[in-house]
């Protein structure tokens, strides 16, 4: 395939659909399987990434970030720019995703009031960052969330807090009364002090 020509093709990857719903249907029409692009990326041995720029994968990942809004990175860009800034670049940053040369840029920091006092802190990635992030989501939650447990809701597809709260009813129902809560705000924190051959055994500092 010719440069001229796989240009061409990653560029009508966002073209005209400018709308903020997510395409349904068939994917014909999409650029070829990884298997038959094996020749034409140097990651023969990381597939999945093609996958996660493929046509109808890509668009789904810009209707979301559209959909959600939110504020610009460090860069300024807005959400209504990015699909101008795609059509314009796509071809550069799909090559920089492929090779794994694609760098994230810094995050703009935020500080926001709690409920309960204090400030929390928020990292507010670029919105090109937030694109590339939703389109590997997208393909990892294809291979993984079904090898998730069945007693897990948050931030999963098709679950929800409501289906949570059924679900405890349910077990009071059935007779169960102990209720296990667990905050893991410090988790990170303590994992910083595990060793690799001993982990959940903190060392002392």
């Amino acid at each position: 395939m010719s440069g001229r020509r796989q240009n061409s093709q990653l560029v009508l990857a966002f073209l005209g659909n400018g709308g903020g719903e997510a395409p349904e249907g068939t994917r014909e029409g999409t650029e070829p399987s990884a298997a038959g692009r094996r020749d034409e990326s140097p990651a023969n041995n990381e597939q999945w990434i093609e996958r996660v720029c493929e046509r109808e994968n890509c668009k789904r990942a810009l209707a979301r970030v559209r959909a959600n809004r939110g504020s610009p990175g460090v860069d300024g860009m807005t959400v209504d720019e990015l699909p101008g800034h795609l059509r314009e670049h796509w071809p550069a940053i799909r090559e920089q995703l492929v090779s794994g040369t694609y760098r994230p840029q810094a995050v703009r920091r935020v500080h926001i009031p709690k409920p309960s006092g204090g400030m929390r802190k928020l990292g507010i990635p670029t919105v090109l960052d937030r694109f590339v992030q939703q389109a590997v989501a997208q393909v990892l939650q294809q291979d993984w969330d079904r090898t998730f447990s069945e007693h897990s809701y948050g931030f999963r597809p098709g679950r929800s807090a409501h289906q949570a709260v059924a679900a405890a009813q349910q077990q009071m129902a059935a007779g169960r009364r102990w209720v296990v809560d667990l905050d893991l705000e410090k988790f990170l924190q303590l994992s910083s002090y595990c060793t690799p051959t001993d982990a959940g055994r903190p060392n002392r500092p």
